[in-house]
Order: C-alpha cells, then sequence, then structure tokens
C-alpha cells in the first residue's frame, strides 16, 4: 500500500467524525467503516471472497444457520473473525456470543469486535482454542494511540505475522487493562487509591475527616501532574516553552532558536516568537484540520505556523498557500476558511469538533493551490 497506516486511519477518523450521527444500522455502520477499515487500514480485498468472507457460516458443533459478519482469510485458512455492532453501541463480552462459538470450529486465533470506531481484539490466551473473555489490544480510530501501531500493521495482509501478534499479546492485553485501570483512576480515584495514595504522603491516622480532605487532593493533583506532563511533552515539541499547571511560563533561548528554525512563529514578524504562546486548542485545531487535508495530499505537506493574532495552517509550509486560520485567542472562536482569490471568511464555533462542518471546503482549498489533484 502507498500510504501508511496512520495516515490511512487520520482519513477513516475524519470519515468516522462526518458521517458518524447519519448512521443508523448496524448494516450501515458495516458499509461506512467497518468495510473500509478492512479494506484501507488492513489491506484486504473486501470484494473478493477469497480474502474476506461476508456472513460467514460454520455450522460445525454450533447453532445452524449462524453467521458471522465477516471472516478474513489468509494463507487459505480462516485467520480472523469480525463480529459488528451499531456504531457508537457499547462492546461488551457479552455481545460476543457469536464470536466465542466461531473461534472453537475454526483455525482462527484472532477475533475482533467491534463498533465501527472501537476495535477490541482477542486471542486464546487463558485456553487453547478458547477465545479470552478480555481483548489483548483495543483500538479507537477516532482517539488513536500511536503507540499501539506496529501491533495493528502486524494485522495486514502486507505484514501479517500471527506468531508475533499472538507472542505480544499478552504483554500488550496486561498493559492496555493496567492503562485502563489508571485512566480510570486519574479521572475518578476511588477510595483505596485514595487511601493508598494518602498513606504515603500522610503520617498521621488516616480519619473519615482526612479521606474527604485527601478525596479532593488526589483528584486535583492527579489533573496537575497530567497537566504538566503534557505540558512537558509540548516543551519538547515546541522548542521548551509551555505552560505548567500553575499557569507559569517556562522558556530558554536555546527553545526559541529551535521554534524559529521550526517556523512555528510568523517568519514575517519580526520579533521571532516573542509573545506567542501555542496552547492545546491549537494543536488539536491543527490536527483535525489535517486528518482532513491529508484524505487529498500527505500529512507532511500539512504545515502549522503561530502568531499573536492567529494560528495559521498551510499548504507546503508556504504563506502564500493558506488553508485555515485559527482564531483561539479570544472567547468566541472562529475558524479562518479562504476561497480561490484568498479571501478569508471567519466561521465562529463553540467546540473543535464543528471544524469537521468545514471538511469539503477544507479539501477544496487543497485544490486551489494544487492543479495536480484536479488533473
Amino acid at each position: 500500500m502507498s500510504t501508511d497506516i496512520s495516515e490511512r486511519l487520520a482519513s477513516l477518523a475524519t470519515k468516522i467524525e462526518q458521517q458518524r450521527s447519519t448512521i443508523e444500522t448496524e448494516e450501515a455502520t458495516k458499509n461506512a467503516f467497518v468495510m473500509p477499515f478492512i479494506s484501507l487500514v488492513l489491506g484486504y480485498d473486501v470484494f473478493n471472497p477469497h480474502e474476506v468472507i461476508p456472513e460467514y457460516t460454520a455450522d460445525v458443533g454450533i447453532k445452524k444457520g449462524e453467521k458471522i459478519d465477516y471472516a478474513i482469510v489468509k494463507d487459505d485458512d480462516v485467520q480472523i473473525l469480525i463480529e459488528c455492532k451499531h456504531i457508537g453501541a457499547p462492546l461488551d463480552i457479552s455481545h460476543a456470543s457469536q464470536l466465542f462459538r466461531y473461534f472453537a470450529v475454526t483455525h482462527a486465533r484472532i477475533a475482533v469486535l467491534t463498533n465501527g470506531d472501537e476495535y477490541q481484539f482477542f486471542t486464546d490466551l487463558d485456553a487453547p482454542n478458547k477465545m479470552d473473555e478480555k481483548p489483548f489490544l483495543v483500538i479507537t480510530i477516532s482517539d488513536l494511540d500511536t503507540v499501539l501501531l506496529p501491533e495493528l500493521r502486524k494485522l495486514t495482509k502486507e505484514a501479517f505475522d500471527l506468531d508475533s501478534i499472538v507472542s505480544a499479546a499478552e504483554e500488550l492485553k496486561y498493559v492496555g487493562q493496567l492503562k485502563r485501570v489508571l485512566a480510570a483512576q486519574f479521572a475518578s480515584p476511588d477510595a483505596d487509591w485514595i487511601r493508598s495514595l494518602t498513606s504515603r504522603v500522610y503520617e498521621g491516622p488516616i480519619t473519615q475527616k482526612v479521606r474527604d480532605q485527601f478525596s479532593g487532593l488526589v483528584e486535583k493533583a492527579a489533573r496537575q501532574f497530567l497537566n504538566d506532563r503534557v505540558n512537558d511533552r509540548l516543551k519538547a515539541a515546541l522548542g521548551g516553552q509551555a505552560t505548567t499547571s500553575d499557569n507559569t511560563s517556562v522558556s530558554s533561548s536555546e527553545a526559541s532558536e529551535h521554534v524559529a528554525e521550526a517556523s512555528v512563529a510568523n517568519p514575517g514578524d519580526p520579533s521571532g516568537d516573542k509573545g506567542i504562546e501555542t496552547t492545546l486548542e491549537e494543536l488539536e485545531g491543527f490536527h483535525i484540520v489535517r486528518a482532513i487535508a491529508c484524505s487529498e495530499v500527505p500529512p507532511n505537506r500539512i504545515a502549522q505556523r503561530d502568531t499573536k493574532s492567529y494560528f495559521g495552517v498551510l499548504l507546503d509550509d508556504n504563506n502564500r498557500r493558506p488553508l485555515v486560520r485559527l482564531h483561539f485567542n479570544t472567547s468566541q472562536k472562529y475558524v479562518g476558511l479562504f476561497d480561490e482569490d484568498k479571501n478569508e471568511t471567519r466561521h465562529p464555533i463553540d467546540t473543535l469538533d464543528e471544524i469537521y462542518k468545514f471538511a469539503d471546503h477544507i479539501r477544496s482549498t487543497v485544490h486551489y493551490y494544487d492543479e495536480s489533484l484536479t488533473r
């Protein structure tokens, strides 16, 4: 495949955000999201029954006539089973009874439960030829954890490596579960978590009053810890300037030079990056615009430049090729879009997700500057 798996996933994520609200059935979910995942992301030919079998039936030892949504064939044998639910439906192991039965009567070692956005991958770590009750890999396309991409790549047609997948599955399974436990504790710490952390920093008896006091402190510390980690990453990415959890700014001259070299600041501004602070919202907005535009051109052609008055998204890092301007420095946020004559029109938005409403316009703007796309 010519494009990287991350680019294909970004394109599919854009499609999910644009069409999610219009998909009303499980069948529509399969057509709109699951088949593109099998085809574009995993690389299997959904129209070739020797690779992808829809409505797969295996009546040996199970309920007669029962079907699984898709079976993926590799090396003349069924390797992956996929069961689909409606987009947005919660995925529960109780909804996977057909996967359990089919897993036991086929040679498949990988089972997938999906709602078109979230994909849960199962194998048989706990008992041979019996599907585990907990997934070893969970991927959400609209909120992708890029750390997991190498494992997903192993399931693609061009790089299918069952032995490597299964050997890594146990570690993936427990690391994934631990990450979800930690995420839940950071979001809403339970009594045991609060008690454990309190005992490490408080030397007196842990009374009910102390527990109540530290319940709020643990939540506050968790939020500040995550904010600091995010800002540390931003500081590294932006060359040493970020805002910590107490809203103080950190920077260095070496960082400023790096930012200037990376063209984060507007090169036309003689003050360089002085007074410019790139926010998380601006970066999130940039990634949304890039996800939209990369359906037309490679992601590395979509560049960012922050200025004092707006955050610019450019094609080919060229000031004469503006795609979008994000005006996020006031209480009312605006998305600035351009016509063929490079005239900007500002559109008010309340949430970043509203940027997806302008996806067609953004793609058209890419075409304004790149005539080769319309040839």
